[in-house]
Order: C-alpha cells, then structure tokens, then sequence
C-alpha cells in the first residue's frame, strides 16, 4: 500500500507540473517576446518548487537521494570605495537592482533551469507511458520513474564543483575575516597593554637617572620598580605569543597542548587523547584554540565544575568531544564564542554540534574531516575475504602461465628445442603452439594486472565512502 500511495503522489503532482508548464509557456513568451523581464524569476522558482517535489518524492520511492543541480546563488554585491554598487556598466546607490540583475542572470545562464523546463515537458509523456507499469508492479514503476527524474534533474559533475567551490570560498573568506580579527587583537592587546608598559618603563628609568646624583635612593626605588615592570611585562608578552601560538603546540603538539590548558584551568578537566600521528600545524592551531574557548566558556558562562575533553582520529578525520557539567543552555546566536569556533574550523570544512539542553550537560562535537596523515588514518581499507583469496590466488599463480609455459615456452620454440619438457605449447599441434604461447602470456599478464588493481580499487571505494559528509552527530 505504501507504493501505491507514492504513485498517487506522483500523478498528483501531475496537475502542478500541467499548471507550472502552462505559466512556464506564457512566461516565455512575455519574457522573451515582449520583454517583461520580471516574469522570469518567480516562474523559475515555481517551476524549481515542482522538481525539488518530484525529487523527493521519487528519491523517496526509490529510496535513494536525487541531489538538486543548481549553480550556487551569486554573491551579494559588494560596495566600491566610493559606496556605489556597479552591475555591468551601471553604478547604483543601493544593492537591489544589481542584485537583482545577478540573480536574474544566474537563472538565465544556469543549465539546471532549461534541464527543469524540458523535464517539465516530458514528464506527463513519461508518467502516461509507465502509468501500466505504476498500476500493476508499483515497486518496478517507481524506480524507472526515479531512474528519469535522476536522468534530467540530478547534480551534474559540474554543478557539483561549482558547488564545492563556492564553499571553499566562503570558507577562504571566513578564514580571512578570522585571521583579521585575530590580527585587530594582537594589535589592541600590543597598543593598550604591552606598548603602555614599556612607555611607562622607560619614563621610569629615565626619572632615575636623573635622580642618581641628586637622591640614590629613590633613584633604586624607581629601578625597583622598572625591574618589576619589566617582568610583568614580560609575562604579558608571554601571554601574547601563547594567544598567537603556544610554544608547546608548536614543540609537544595537540594533546599535550590542551593537557597544559586543563592544568591553567580552574575547572576539573580530563583529557583523552587518541591520536598515534600529529596533524598539520593549521589543523592543530584550529583545534587547540577551539577547545580553549569552550573551556573558557564553560567556566566563564556555563558554571561548570568538571569537564571532559576526548581528542581522536576516525580514519581520516579529526573528532573533539567536549563534555561539561553547567547548566546547558549554549546557543550560538547569543555571541558566546561559538560562532568564532565555527568560523576557525570552516576553513577545513569542520563541522561543530552542540547539545545544550537547559540544566546541563553541555556537550559540543567538532570534526574536521580528512585532515589527518593518510598513512595511517585508514585509507588502506581491509578486503574482504573473497577479494583477499582472490589477490592471494592470483599473485601466487599468476607467474606459471606468463613465464615457464609463456615467455620461457616461446624462446625455447623460437631456438628451435627439441626438448618439450613440461611446456604445454610445445605438446600442441604446430599451428597451435604459437597462439597457446600468446595466450599464457596474456593470461599471466591480466591475472597480475587484476591481483595488482583489485585492492586499489576497493580502497578508492572505500574513500569515497568514508567521504560523505556527516551532517547530524547527534541523532
């Protein structure tokens, strides 16, 4: 019965496809033929509503996921230095209209969107040719129906890396802006706090020596007191270098760093570090100042006692559990340093998961994927057992048929032996010796191409497995 309610669905959606083909139609014509431009977008969004439906109903059917193609949207417009916003030749005061031209644009100019007019077109012929099929062997209906709708309305490998590039340059500009607020910091912390020290500290020498001749003892007081204006100095420049890049990230690594951190903390913090191989540098900075701030929020705005830190490779990627006892209630939209976390990891495409529920625990997940050494997190996947007897069996014998009754067959034929021995060419007929001697090196010859491409094969398998995004960590 569910089948069936799924082919009533798709012959439902019918009727909008007929209604969204005639608007489509007029549209067409007033856009193109008379000019009214502005007919263009709504229609191309209505008509993208009916094929995001049919998308999901027949991904759904079939149970498989029918990725919409779509180019990704352009960028808002940015202003100029003198506050104008260009589209093409044209300078405007505010960003709607060259917005609005990109847009259209975009549409126009976007393959998926004549791709969802000519499916539009099609499918009622489509959906009246397996209307017998849908009836009587509804499971077999649906997945040549979602066998069409993939054919026309599934991603393309272009829109695919159009869409993987656009997310590397958001990721490029968050990383930017992060590294320009960082930047705005270190200079606010250098100007407010070190610079004013060290100006106070020369003032201070300078008044003792003045005072050396006239009064030697206040003239040591004052250098008493530089001395340990110096030394605090120092400390905060410590500080300073230890909020840019800690020295013991750079000489211990990840898991030592955050030990340090636990130690500095005045939370109960355990750590938990699974990690045989050191990540990049980059990788380790991201992570390191990530758990540095969920411990100082944790202390600061959660009222926590106690928090558990679990560090750990899965394959390829890099997983940070954080887990403290306050009393919950964590939200990104109110400014509480988890934005900025988010911000630092984008630029490895990291994903960060909050569970906060009011009344505690806290429990934030971050993940970055495929950062880890490839040597060792796991991409030499173990075969299975049949594919690992095969390998086996086909290294093991594979030298027989190419050398002693191939190669070695045909030079002893060749230099004219008379000595058959165990050569099974040379028991054969004359006019069949030669092509037997081809074949055996042909046969070894694919059985160590074959032994040798198998387990490649299944590894690249199993990378691009291992590669699906893993957008839910809590379920």
């Amino acid at each position: 019965m569910r089948k069936y309610g799924q082919v009533l669905a798709l012959l439902a959606l019918g009727v909008a496809e007929l209604v969204t083909l005639v608007s489509a139609f007029l549209c067409l014509l007033g856009t193109f033929g008379l000019g009214m431009v502005f007919l263009l977008p709504p229609q191309v969004r209505m008509v993208r509503w009916v094929t995001g439906t049919a998308r999901r109903l027949a991904g759904g059917a079939a149970d498989m996921v029918i990725e919409p193609p779509y180019l990704p949207e352009p960028p808002p417009p940015q202003p100029q230095a003198d506050g104008l916003y260009r589209s093409h030749r044209t300078l405007y005061k505010t960003p709607r209209l060259p917005a609005w031209n990109d847009r259209w644009k975009w549409m126009v100019t976007d393959p998926a969107t004549w791709r969802d007019m000519l499916w539009l077109l099609l499918d009622p012929v489509v959906k009246a040719a397996l209307l017998p099929l849908l009836v009587l062997l509804p499971g077999r209906g649906l997945r040549l129906y979602a066998a069409w709708c993939e054919l026309l309305l599934a991603a393309t490998p272009a829109s695919r890396m159009a869409g993987r590039l656009a997310r590397l340059n958001r990721a490029r500009n968050l990383a930017v802006d992060t590294q320009a607020v960082e930047m705005r910091r270190i200079e606010r912390d250098l100007h407010d706090g070190t610079q004013a020290r060290l100006v106070a500290l020369g003032m201070t020498i300078g008044a003792a020596e003045q005072l050396m001749d006239s009064d030697l003892a206040a003239a040591r007081t004052l250098m008493a007191k530089a001395k340990e204006a110096s030394a605090e100095t120092l400390t905060e420049l410590r500080r300073l270098i230890r909020g840019v890049h800690p020295p013991v990230l750079a000489e211990r690594g990840l898991g030592d760093a955050v030990r340090a951190l636990a130690m500095d903390s005045p939370l109960r913090v355990s750590v938990e570090v699974d990690l045989p191989h050191r990540p990049e540098a980059p990788v380790e900075a991201a992570a390191y100042f990530a758990v540095s701030e969920l411990l100082a929020n944790a202390a600061r705005h959660g009222g926590a006692e106690s928090v558990r830190i679990d560090i750990s490779g899965d394959g390829p990627n890099l997983r940070v559990l954080v887990v403290d006892d306050g009393w919950g209630g964590a939200d990104p939209s109110k400014g509480s340093g988890l934005n900025g976390i988010e911000r630092r990891l984008a630029a490895f495409d990291g994903v960060v998961a909050i569970d906060s529920p009011p009344g505690g625990p806290t429990t934030v997940a971050l993940e970055l994927p495929r950062v880890l050494p490839e040597y060792w997190a796991g991409d030499i996947v173990k075969l299975p057992r049949w594919k690992t007897a095969t390998v086996v069996f086909l290294w093991s014998t594979s030298w027989l048929p190419l050398f002693p009754q191939g190669i070695v067959a045909g030079a002893a034929k060749a230099l004219g032996s008379q000595e058959r021995s165990w050569f099974l060419a040379l028991y054969l007929p004359q006019p069949w010796q030669w092509p037997c001697v081809a074949f055996m090196i042909l046969l070894g010859t694919v059985m160590y191409v074959v032994a040798a491409t198998l387990p490649a094969l299944h590894n690249r398998e199993a990378y691009m497995c291992q590669n699906v995004p893993r957008h839910v960590l809590f379920p």
